[in-house]
């Protein structure tokens, strides 16, 4: 618990064994200021691993759910499916690219009134090589999309973030594959949430290959899944106000 916010940590992962025991085990390791745990539930969804992540996982501390199909969304909502009732779902991804000692900058965020905190890259310190070119290039077009589209202040699409669960269900996600991370942003936007970026600061991988930087498909899949979304989503607020522009 956190200010009197239950926290359930969820963390997608596929072939991550190299990273993901100290990505749990440093989440776990964090402490209030009484000395109480800060995470009260950690599920890690392994996306068909074909490696050692669950167990890796397990031994770490963390409870472990199973989702065969790939895809970024699929798994945070198969890992949503499993955790137990919390004010809070914290997510981070499972390579050890975000530092869990900046936890807190996130959940302070809601403690303060807000629904969504992202854990922007663009206003934190990034190591050399952190981010590939395409997904810093990437990031920066989608959030110049956004700013555009619905005139909000966005920086970053960054995966480290916590939301509200009740506003988490107002949104209703659906997306399975790599638009999760811009249709929780924009949705929040047209519920008009309160949503707040914290600077937030990257490391490169420890181990193993980025999923999106790392290879020609995840680049490409990326790309397709997050401006399809901001598409999608468009057009469908479109429809029902009867105006592009509105």
């Amino acid at each position: 618990m956190y200010r009197n916010l239950t926290v359930a940590a969820v963390v997608p992962a596929r072939d991550e064994e190299g990273n993901i025991g100290a990505v749990v085990g440093e989440l776990l390791a964090l402490r209030d200021v009484a000395g109480a745990p800060l995470i009260d539930d950690f599920v890690v969804c392994d996306n068909g691993s074909s490696d050692a992540t669950a167990r890796c996982a397990e031994q770490a501390g963390a409870r472990v759910v199973y989702q065969p199909t790939p895809g970024y969304g699929i798994a945070c909502l198969t890992a949503l499916a499993a955790i137990r009732p919390a004010d809070v779902v914290l997510f981070c991804d499972g390579d050890g690219s975000f530092d869990a000692a900046q936890a807190p900058r996130l959940l302070d965020a809601l403690a303060d009134g807000a629904d969504l905190a992202i854990g922007s890259r663009s206003l934190g310190r990034r190591a050399a090589g952190a981010l590939s070119l395409p997904q810093t290039l990437g990031n920066r077009v989608a959030s110049l999309l956004i700013r555009q589209l619905w005139s909000a202040h966005i920086t970053d699409l960054g995966p480290y973030r916590a939301i509200r669960t009740d506003a988490l269900r107002r949104i209703d996600m659906q997306d399975r594959l790599y638009g999760w991370t811009v249709e929780m942003q924009v949705k929040a936007i047209q519920h008009r949430l309160r949503i707040a970026e914290v600077p937030v600061d990257t490391r490169r991988r420890r181990f193993g290959k980025s999923k999106v930087g790392g290879t020609l498909a995840g680049i490409v899949g990326a790309s397709l899944g997050i401006l399809s979304m901001i598409v999608k989503l468009r057009w469908r607020q479109a429809r029902r106000s009867g105006s592009y522009w509105r």
